[in-house]
């Protein structure tokens, strides 16, 4: 189906930093529908995911260390999430009520929040008591004061902004974790940390603010400095919508609907960075100080079986570009790929002539490389570890979200349900090639891998295009390893109710 774009439309779509032919590629992939992969089983020790041994573990860190220490590290917190869908229940609760069993649950536990002190401030402030709004059992009241302007406001504020832990002199929200977080593992020798967080536009300058009010005091704690970047998803990254009827979907003066196009976006803003080796955790993933020794141990196992491997890709690449290859160096290779990198070669490369199998080689080598910590699959929402089928008859290990599985197929669904491991975003990544270059990221982007979702606007139906996400889609093309990782690394709080979990509790007050 094409589309003619007038003089008004041309104009939005360069003001979003598009052109007409990718809005057009854009269209297309509305009209295809989702994409989903073929399953062909779940990743498991032994094929497709590494369990680390005891024994590796002290060189892998010693080499993680050296490493930090010239300052190649950096921490990736994408960080634009707002709380809204954190408080949901309590939100259903404030404008309709809820059962006496979640009243007096909220009741008993509302002390346990690290926001309990703000709250009672405010709610002193505005005239009133909280100790009397929780006897009396007045819930609107007290949700109110937590989710509205008229009291902490926590329900507008993105999540980085959440009191998510307490202490006994000191309270943190999720971002200053992470502040703490990146003085322990990213720090090089001159103590200089550098951390980057994405940010909605909207949230940008309250950010901005919120960190000038908080990082000296954590500088000053572990005697460094901190480089803080702050990035908004691209306008560029913006995706038309389609109508129902695969028409172009405008708005009531006629004008082109542009939507935010996901998480998947942020692969601009990672490509931007001109990074070395960067590592790439959720905002809401943290814990409080006496969880964080786990949490920072394999961080560094991470990096180092990372930094491991791009040692060796390094090498073979440096030789094979620079030198003829013999028939025992391309085995050679052939066995690293296969066994370290897990990858799976198409039949017609065996039978292909040495100058092929080094140009194919080379190809697969000189690519961008993730190792991706994975945990045991213990219920949480979200996608996992699965060898998927190509089109070129191989097959390839992808962490796969159920959105992209049709479950429509008996086979599939098994599959899936099948599934040992998930992916709790725990990626280090290495974005040189051996020549110390940036690789660009936007070239190793899987683009069928996009999602479309159903929306709504003024009550129109629309459909609206997501990029591939940023562990999946956007990073198919890498050479990336599966790494076992224990499930106390990840804590994520996705619901408010999960900052009332252990993990999340202070040890002692």
């Amino acid at each position: 189906m094409s589309y003619n774009f007038c003089d008004r439309d041309r104009r939005e779509i360069e003001a979003h930093g598009l052109t007409p032919d990718q809005v057009a590629q854009q269209l297309e992939l509305l009209g295809k529908g989702s994409f989903h992969y073929r399953l062909n089983r779940p990743g498991a020790i032994r094929d497709g995911i590494v369990s680390i041994a005891e024994s590796d573990k002290t060189d892998l860190i010693a080499r993680y260390e050296r490493e930090e220490q010239k300052g190649r590290m950096l921490k990736f917190v994408p960080a634009s999430g707002a709380a809204s869908r954190m408080f949901q229940d309590w939100h259903i609760a404030y404008c309709e009520g809820c059962s006496e069993a979640s009243e007096e649950e909220l009741f008993n536990s509302i002390h346990r929040y690290a926001f309990y002190k703000d709250l009672d401030e405010i709610v002193l402030r505005n005239g009133l008591s909280l100790l009397e709004l929780i006897e009396r059992r007045d819930l609107r009241s007290i949700l109110e004061f937590i989710l509205t302007p008229r009291g902490l406001n926590y329900a507008n504020l993105p999540k980085a902004l959440l009191k998510f832990h307490r202490y006994s002199d000191r309270h943190r929200t999720s971002l200053e974790e992470h502040l703490v977080e990146a003085a322990l593992y990213v720090r090089d020798r001159a103590r200089v940390a550098r951390i980057h967080f994405t940010v909605s536009g909207e949230h940008q300058l309250l950010t901005a603010n919120f960190i000038d009010t908080v990082k000296g005091k954590y500088e000053k704690q572990f005697g460094m400095t901190y480089e803080i970047g702050l990035s908004t998803q691209m306008s560029c990254t913006d995706t038309i919508a389609m109508g129902s009827a695969n028409q172009l979907f405008r708005d009531e003066s006629g004008a082109l609907v542009f939507r935010p196009g996901g998480h998947g976006a942020l692969i601009a803003n990672l490509n931007a960075l001109k990074g070395d080796i960067i590592l790439i955790k959720n905002i809401d993933n943290v814990v409080p100080d006496h969880l964080k020794a786990i949490t920072v141990l394999y961080k560094k196992i991470l990096g180092g079986y990372l930094l491991k491997l791009q040692e060796r890709i390094f090498d073979f690449l440096a030789f094979m570009e620079k030198r003829s290859v013999s028939p025992q160096l391309v085995e050679e290779v052939v066995r690293f790929c296969e066994n370290e990198l897990h990858v799976v070669f198409p039949l017609a490369f065996r039978s292909g002539d040495l100058y092929e199998k080094r140009r194919i080689l080379i190809d697969r080598l000189n690519r961008p490389l993730r190792v991706c910590g994975v945990v045991k699959n213990e219920g949480e929402p979200g996608g996992g570890p699965f060898w998927v089928e190509e089109n070129d008859g191989t097959q390839s290990m992808q962490i796969v979200e159920s959105a992209q599985v049709d479950f429509g197929f008996e086979t599939q669904r098994r599959i899936w349900q099948e599934a040992g491991y998930f992916n709790p975003v725990d990626l280090v990544c290495a974005v040189r090639d051996y020549r110390g270059e940036a690789f660009d990221l936007s070239r190793f982007v899987d683009c069928r891998t996009c999602l479309i979702s159903e929306k709504s606007q003024s009550g129109r139906a629309l459909k609206a295009l997501e990029h591939p996400g940023l562990w999946n889609g956007a990073m198919a093309l890498w050479n990336s390893v599966f790494v076992e990782v224990p499930v106390e690394t990840f804590n994520p709080v996705k619901t408010i109710r999960d900052l009332l979990r252990q993990q999340h509790q202070a040890e002692s007050l």
